[in-house]
Protein backbone atom coordinates (compact mmCIF):
# COMPACT_ATOMS: atom_id res chain seq x y z
CA UNK A 1 0.00 0.00 0.00
CA UNK A 2 2.75 2.03 0.58
CA UNK A 3 4.38 1.62 -2.66
CA UNK A 4 1.31 2.19 -4.30
CA UNK A 5 1.10 5.73 -1.91
CA UNK A 6 4.29 6.65 -3.69
CA UNK A 7 3.48 6.08 -7.27
CA UNK A 8 0.36 7.92 -6.99
CA UNK A 9 2.35 11.10 -5.76
CA UNK A 10 5.12 10.63 -8.42
CA UNK A 11 2.24 10.75 -11.16
CA UNK A 12 0.39 13.48 -9.82
CA UNK A 13 3.81 15.60 -9.69
CA UNK A 14 4.36 14.96 -12.82
CA UNK A 15 1.04 15.79 -14.12
CA UNK A 16 1.11 18.76 -12.35
CA UNK A 17 4.44 19.60 -13.61
CA UNK A 18 3.64 18.67 -17.14
CA UNK A 19 0.58 21.00 -16.85
CA UNK A 20 2.41 24.24 -15.45
CA UNK A 21 4.81 23.76 -18.16
CA UNK A 22 2.89 23.00 -21.02
CA UNK A 23 2.94 26.09 -22.36
CA UNK A 24 6.90 26.18 -22.64
CA UNK A 25 5.95 22.68 -24.50
CA UNK A 26 3.90 24.25 -27.24
CA UNK A 27 6.31 26.97 -27.93
CA UNK A 28 9.47 24.48 -28.26
CA UNK A 29 7.26 22.54 -30.38
CA UNK A 30 6.38 25.08 -32.29
CA UNK A 31 10.22 26.18 -32.93
CA UNK A 32 10.62 22.64 -34.16
CA UNK A 33 7.95 22.69 -36.46
CA UNK A 34 9.46 25.59 -38.54
CA UNK A 35 12.69 24.03 -38.25
CA UNK A 36 11.18 21.26 -40.05
CA UNK A 37 8.94 22.99 -42.28
CA UNK A 38 11.76 24.67 -43.47
CA UNK A 39 13.85 21.47 -43.96
CA UNK A 40 10.79 19.61 -45.39
CA UNK A 41 10.40 22.22 -48.17
CA UNK A 42 13.75 22.82 -49.19
CA UNK A 43 14.36 26.20 -47.83
CA UNK A 44 17.18 24.89 -45.72
CA UNK A 45 19.65 22.07 -47.12
CA UNK A 46 19.72 19.01 -46.20
CA UNK A 47 22.47 16.66 -47.98
CA UNK A 48 22.38 13.01 -48.76
CA UNK A 49 26.24 11.75 -48.39
CA UNK A 50 28.27 10.04 -50.97
CA UNK A 51 28.27 6.85 -49.32
CA UNK A 52 25.51 4.62 -47.83
CA UNK A 53 24.39 5.92 -44.52
CA UNK A 54 21.66 4.71 -41.77
CA UNK A 55 20.67 6.68 -38.86
CA UNK A 56 19.62 5.35 -35.79
CA UNK A 57 17.87 8.00 -33.02
CA UNK A 58 14.73 8.77 -31.50
CA UNK A 59 12.48 11.59 -30.38
CA UNK A 60 12.86 11.07 -26.96
CA UNK A 61 15.49 12.98 -24.71
CA UNK A 62 17.11 10.18 -23.06
CA UNK A 63 18.16 6.18 -23.76
CA UNK A 64 16.48 4.05 -26.00
CA UNK A 65 18.85 1.71 -27.07
CA UNK A 66 20.60 3.66 -29.48
CA UNK A 67 24.46 2.07 -28.57
CA UNK A 68 22.74 -1.74 -28.62
CA UNK A 69 21.07 -1.19 -32.20
CA UNK A 70 24.53 0.51 -33.80
CA UNK A 71 26.01 -2.32 -32.05
CA UNK A 72 23.23 -5.18 -33.53
CA UNK A 73 23.87 -3.43 -37.15
CA UNK A 74 27.48 -3.58 -37.00
CA UNK A 75 27.40 -7.29 -35.90
CA UNK A 76 24.82 -7.93 -38.90
CA UNK A 77 26.52 -5.43 -41.49
CA UNK A 78 29.93 -7.42 -41.02
CA UNK A 79 28.58 -10.79 -41.06
CA UNK A 80 27.66 -10.42 -44.85
CA UNK A 81 31.64 -10.49 -46.11
CA UNK A 82 30.81 -7.18 -47.83
CA UNK A 83 32.99 -5.42 -45.69
CA UNK A 84 36.29 -5.62 -45.48
CA UNK A 85 38.18 -4.17 -42.44
CA UNK A 86 37.64 -0.14 -42.86
CA UNK A 87 34.32 -0.64 -44.90
CA UNK A 88 32.12 0.27 -42.59
CA UNK A 89 31.95 3.81 -40.31
CA UNK A 90 30.51 5.10 -37.10
CA UNK A 91 29.83 8.74 -36.83
CA UNK A 92 28.45 10.42 -33.98
CA UNK A 93 29.10 13.75 -32.05
CA UNK A 94 30.62 12.03 -29.33
CA UNK A 95 28.43 13.35 -26.32
CA UNK A 96 30.14 14.94 -23.21
CA UNK A 97 33.88 14.64 -24.79
CA UNK A 98 35.94 17.68 -23.91
CA UNK A 99 37.64 17.45 -27.85
CA UNK A 100 35.88 19.23 -30.87
CA UNK A 101 35.57 18.95 -34.95
CA UNK A 102 35.85 15.51 -36.43
CA UNK A 103 37.95 12.38 -34.87
CA UNK A 104 38.76 9.07 -35.83
CA UNK A 105 38.98 7.23 -32.90
CA UNK A 106 42.69 5.94 -32.00
CA UNK A 107 44.01 4.01 -28.69
CA UNK A 108 44.97 6.70 -27.44
CA UNK A 109 41.72 7.89 -27.04
CA UNK A 110 39.08 8.26 -24.01
CA UNK A 111 36.14 8.94 -23.01
CA UNK A 112 36.93 12.36 -22.55
CA UNK A 113 38.23 12.36 -25.89
CA UNK A 114 35.61 10.71 -28.16
CA UNK A 115 32.77 10.27 -25.51
CA UNK A 116 31.89 7.17 -23.81
CA UNK A 117 29.17 5.08 -26.35
CA UNK A 118 31.65 5.81 -29.30
CA UNK A 119 34.58 4.73 -26.65
CA UNK A 120 32.70 1.64 -26.27
CA UNK A 121 32.21 0.76 -29.80
CA UNK A 122 35.99 1.56 -30.39
CA UNK A 123 36.83 -1.46 -28.05
CA UNK A 124 34.36 -3.61 -29.26
CA UNK A 125 35.04 -3.20 -32.99
CA UNK A 126 38.08 -1.22 -33.69
CA UNK A 127 39.83 -4.16 -35.21
CA UNK A 128 36.92 -4.18 -38.08
CA UNK A 129 35.27 -0.82 -37.80
CA UNK A 130 35.93 3.16 -38.14
CA UNK A 131 35.07 5.09 -35.43
CA UNK A 132 34.09 8.52 -35.84
CA UNK A 133 33.05 11.49 -33.82
CA UNK A 134 32.13 15.28 -35.42
CA UNK A 135 29.15 17.37 -34.80
CA UNK A 136 28.81 18.35 -38.18
CA UNK A 137 27.99 15.56 -39.84
CA UNK A 138 27.68 16.60 -43.49
CA UNK A 139 31.51 17.64 -43.03
CA UNK A 140 32.21 14.78 -41.09
CA UNK A 141 31.55 12.26 -43.50
CA UNK A 142 33.39 14.62 -46.41
CA UNK A 143 36.63 14.29 -44.21
CA UNK A 144 36.24 10.77 -42.83
CA UNK A 145 35.75 10.04 -47.30
CA UNK A 146 38.87 12.46 -48.10
CA UNK A 147 41.13 10.23 -45.52
CA UNK A 148 39.23 6.97 -46.12
CA UNK A 149 38.10 6.46 -49.46
CA UNK A 150 37.10 2.98 -49.07
CA UNK A 151 34.08 3.33 -46.52
CA UNK A 152 31.38 1.48 -48.23
CA UNK A 153 29.02 2.71 -45.46
CA UNK A 154 28.42 5.15 -42.28
CA UNK A 155 25.80 4.22 -39.25
CA UNK A 156 25.11 7.49 -37.68
CA UNK A 157 24.42 7.52 -33.76
CA UNK A 158 21.69 9.46 -32.77
CA UNK A 159 21.23 11.80 -35.94
CA UNK A 160 17.42 11.64 -36.21
CA UNK A 161 17.18 15.54 -35.89
CA UNK A 162 19.90 16.24 -37.10
CA UNK A 163 18.58 17.60 -40.11
CA UNK A 164 21.40 19.05 -42.50
CA UNK A 165 22.07 15.29 -43.48
CA UNK A 166 19.40 13.21 -45.64
CA UNK A 167 20.35 9.56 -44.36
CA UNK A 168 19.79 6.96 -47.02
CA UNK A 169 17.59 4.84 -44.07
CA UNK A 170 16.25 6.29 -40.79
CA UNK A 171 15.67 4.00 -38.17
CA UNK A 172 13.69 5.71 -35.50
CA UNK A 173 13.95 4.09 -31.57
CA UNK A 174 10.52 4.38 -29.52
CA UNK A 175 11.11 3.24 -25.65
CA UNK A 176 8.22 0.43 -24.94
CA UNK A 177 8.36 2.40 -21.25
CA UNK A 178 8.32 5.72 -23.06
CA UNK A 179 5.88 5.91 -25.37
CA UNK A 180 6.25 9.03 -27.88
CA UNK A 181 2.66 8.91 -28.40
CA UNK A 182 2.09 9.65 -24.52
CA UNK A 183 4.74 12.34 -24.39
CA UNK A 184 4.84 15.99 -25.16
CA UNK A 185 7.87 18.22 -26.17
CA UNK A 186 10.25 19.27 -23.53
CA UNK A 187 10.28 21.11 -21.17
CA UNK A 188 6.80 19.33 -20.29
CA UNK A 189 7.67 16.06 -21.79
CA UNK A 190 10.70 14.50 -23.07
CA UNK A 191 10.03 14.71 -26.91
CA UNK A 192 12.74 16.82 -28.65
CA UNK A 193 10.12 17.39 -31.61
CA UNK A 194 6.93 16.86 -31.54
CA UNK A 195 4.99 12.99 -32.52
CA UNK A 196 4.36 14.25 -36.00
CA UNK A 197 8.36 13.70 -36.85
CA UNK A 198 8.30 10.02 -36.80
CA UNK A 199 6.87 10.54 -40.20
CA UNK A 200 10.56 10.99 -41.38
CA UNK A 201 11.25 7.39 -40.21
CA UNK A 202 12.12 4.92 -42.77
CA UNK A 203 11.55 2.05 -40.07
CA UNK A 204 10.57 2.23 -36.50
CA UNK A 205 11.73 -0.05 -33.55
CA UNK A 206 10.07 -0.15 -30.12
CA UNK A 207 12.84 -1.18 -28.01
CA UNK A 208 13.50 -2.45 -23.97
CA UNK A 209 10.02 -4.39 -24.69
CA UNK A 210 9.61 -7.64 -22.43
CA UNK A 211 10.81 -10.51 -24.04
CA UNK A 212 7.58 -11.99 -23.87
CA UNK A 213 5.09 -9.14 -25.34
CA UNK A 214 2.43 -10.87 -26.64
CA UNK A 215 1.19 -10.30 -29.96
CA UNK A 216 -1.78 -8.41 -29.18
CA UNK A 217 -0.34 -5.76 -27.26
CA UNK A 218 2.26 -5.78 -29.90
CA UNK A 219 -0.54 -4.86 -32.39
CA UNK A 220 -2.64 -2.59 -29.74
CA UNK A 221 1.13 -0.08 -29.28
CA UNK A 222 0.99 -0.54 -33.00
CA UNK A 223 -1.88 1.44 -33.50
CA UNK A 224 -1.04 4.12 -31.11
CA UNK A 225 1.75 4.60 -33.20
CA UNK A 226 0.78 4.31 -36.73
CA UNK A 227 -0.96 7.62 -36.91
CA UNK A 228 2.82 9.47 -36.60
CA UNK A 229 4.34 7.67 -39.16
CA UNK A 230 3.71 7.01 -42.79
CA UNK A 231 1.48 4.43 -43.82
CA UNK A 232 4.54 2.17 -45.14
CA UNK A 233 6.81 2.15 -42.62
CA UNK A 234 7.19 -0.94 -40.73
CA UNK A 235 7.36 -1.22 -36.72
CA UNK A 236 9.17 -3.57 -35.36
CA UNK A 237 9.67 -5.06 -31.20
CA UNK A 238 12.94 -5.64 -29.95
CA UNK A 239 14.44 -5.96 -26.38
CA UNK A 240 17.98 -6.04 -24.43
CA UNK A 241 19.07 -9.62 -23.67
CA UNK A 242 22.34 -9.08 -20.53
CA UNK A 243 24.85 -11.63 -20.95
CA UNK A 244 27.08 -13.00 -18.11
CA UNK A 245 29.10 -10.07 -16.18
CA UNK A 246 32.92 -9.19 -17.74
CA UNK A 247 35.52 -8.89 -15.26
CA UNK A 248 37.27 -5.79 -15.67
CA UNK A 249 40.42 -8.00 -14.59
CA UNK A 250 40.56 -11.05 -17.08
CA UNK A 251 37.91 -9.71 -19.83
CA UNK A 252 35.97 -13.16 -19.53
CA UNK A 253 32.69 -13.70 -18.42
CA UNK A 254 32.07 -15.47 -15.25
CA UNK A 255 29.28 -17.73 -14.52
CA UNK A 256 28.87 -17.22 -10.92
CA UNK A 257 28.54 -13.55 -8.92
CA UNK A 258 27.33 -13.06 -5.51
CA UNK A 259 25.96 -10.07 -3.94
CA UNK A 260 26.40 -6.85 -6.35
CA UNK A 261 26.67 -2.85 -5.50
CA UNK A 262 24.94 -1.73 -9.25
CA UNK A 263 26.70 1.40 -10.54
CA UNK A 264 24.93 3.34 -13.68
CA UNK A 265 25.02 6.39 -15.27
CA UNK A 266 22.09 5.47 -17.63
CA UNK A 267 19.29 7.88 -18.74
CA UNK A 268 17.08 5.24 -17.89
CA UNK A 269 18.12 2.88 -15.14
CA UNK A 270 15.01 1.16 -13.97
CA UNK A 271 15.11 -1.59 -16.41
CA UNK A 272 18.86 -2.44 -16.20
CA UNK A 273 17.91 -2.46 -11.93
CA UNK A 274 14.68 -4.82 -12.56
CA UNK A 275 17.47 -7.07 -14.29
CA UNK A 276 19.81 -7.33 -11.65
CA UNK A 277 17.26 -7.52 -8.45
CA UNK A 278 15.91 -10.83 -10.71
CA UNK A 279 19.26 -12.18 -10.72
CA UNK A 280 21.75 -10.88 -7.99
CA UNK A 281 21.72 -9.59 -4.53
CA UNK A 282 21.35 -6.29 -5.13
CA UNK A 283 22.75 -4.78 -1.95
CA UNK A 284 21.95 -1.13 -3.41
CA UNK A 285 21.88 1.01 -6.60
CA UNK A 286 24.36 3.88 -6.98
CA UNK A 287 22.89 5.89 -9.98
CA UNK A 288 24.22 8.29 -11.43
CA UNK A 289 23.10 11.03 -14.56
CA UNK A 290 23.44 10.19 -18.20
CA UNK A 291 26.96 9.82 -19.23
CA UNK A 292 28.27 11.16 -16.08
CA UNK A 293 31.86 11.72 -15.92
CA UNK A 294 33.36 9.84 -13.14
CA UNK A 295 36.28 11.09 -11.25
CA UNK A 296 39.14 8.94 -9.28
CA UNK A 297 37.81 9.95 -5.85
CA UNK A 298 33.95 8.81 -6.60
CA UNK A 299 35.28 5.44 -7.62
CA UNK A 300 37.30 4.69 -4.48
CA UNK A 301 34.48 5.73 -2.32
CA UNK A 302 32.24 3.33 -4.62
CA UNK A 303 34.74 0.15 -3.97
CA UNK A 304 35.42 1.60 -0.04
CA UNK A 305 32.12 1.43 0.23
CA UNK A 306 31.74 -2.62 -0.44
CA UNK A 307 30.44 -4.31 1.74
CA UNK A 308 32.68 -7.31 2.50
CA UNK A 309 32.04 -10.17 -0.41
CA UNK A 310 30.31 -7.81 -2.46
CA UNK A 311 31.18 -6.89 -5.91
CA UNK A 312 30.64 -3.61 -7.69
CA UNK A 313 29.04 -4.30 -11.18
CA UNK A 314 28.21 -1.81 -13.97
CA UNK A 315 27.11 -1.17 -17.38
CA UNK A 316 29.40 -1.29 -20.85
CA UNK A 317 28.80 2.54 -21.17
CA UNK A 318 30.45 2.79 -17.34
CA UNK A 319 33.09 0.40 -17.47
CA UNK A 320 35.06 2.10 -20.31
CA UNK A 321 35.27 5.44 -18.17
CA UNK A 322 35.66 3.50 -14.77
CA UNK A 323 38.29 1.05 -15.99
CA UNK A 324 40.43 3.94 -17.85
CA UNK A 325 40.53 4.97 -13.63
CA UNK A 326 42.47 2.14 -12.59
CA UNK A 327 45.64 1.44 -12.13
CA UNK A 328 46.65 -2.14 -13.54
CA UNK A 329 47.03 -3.87 -9.93
CA UNK A 330 43.58 -2.00 -8.81
CA UNK A 331 42.07 -3.47 -12.05
CA UNK A 332 43.56 -7.27 -11.12
CA UNK A 333 42.61 -7.11 -7.79
CA UNK A 334 39.21 -5.35 -6.98
CA UNK A 335 36.04 -6.99 -7.41
CA UNK A 336 34.58 -4.82 -10.65
CA UNK A 337 32.46 -6.19 -13.28
CA UNK A 338 30.15 -5.04 -16.17
CA UNK A 339 27.42 -6.31 -17.68
CA UNK A 340 27.09 -6.77 -21.53
CA UNK A 341 23.83 -5.68 -23.35
CA UNK A 342 22.46 -6.61 -26.35
CA UNK A 343 19.60 -5.79 -28.67
CA UNK A 344 17.15 -8.96 -29.55
CA UNK A 345 14.40 -8.62 -31.25
CA UNK A 346 11.29 -10.61 -30.50
CA UNK A 347 10.57 -14.00 -32.01
CA UNK A 348 10.64 -13.89 -35.81
CA UNK A 349 11.17 -10.67 -36.18
CA UNK A 350 14.70 -10.04 -37.31
CA UNK A 351 14.61 -11.43 -40.30
CA UNK A 352 11.93 -9.23 -41.28
CA UNK A 353 13.75 -6.46 -40.28
CA UNK A 354 16.51 -7.04 -42.19
CA UNK A 355 14.47 -8.07 -45.50
CA UNK A 356 13.30 -4.62 -44.61
CA UNK A 357 16.33 -3.01 -44.94
CA UNK A 358 17.55 -4.53 -47.86
CA UNK A 359 14.41 -3.35 -49.29
CA UNK A 360 15.44 -0.26 -48.73
CA UNK A 361 18.82 -0.33 -50.89
CA UNK A 362 21.10 -2.11 -47.96
CA UNK A 363 21.67 -4.71 -49.84
CA UNK A 364 24.60 -7.34 -49.39
CA UNK A 365 26.77 -7.17 -52.74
Amino acid sequence: MAQEGNNTKIIMKRSVREWVLSPFSGVYGGLTDIRNWLYDNALLTAERPNVQSVSVGNLTVGGTGKTPMVEFLIKRFLATNEFRVGALATLSRGYGRTTTGFRVATAADTADTIGDEPRQLYRKFNSSVRVCVGERRVEAIESLLQLHPETKRVLLDDAFQHRPLAPHVSILLMDYNRPFYADQPFPGGRLRERRKGARRADVLVVTKCPLTLSLAEQTQIASQIRPYTRPETPIFFAGLAYESPVSFATGQAVTELGAVVLVSGLANATPLEQYVRQHFPLVRHARFADHHPYTRPTLEQLVTDLPADTSLLTTEKDWVKLDALLTPAERATWPLYYLPVSMQFLAGQEPAFLAAMEEMGLKNR
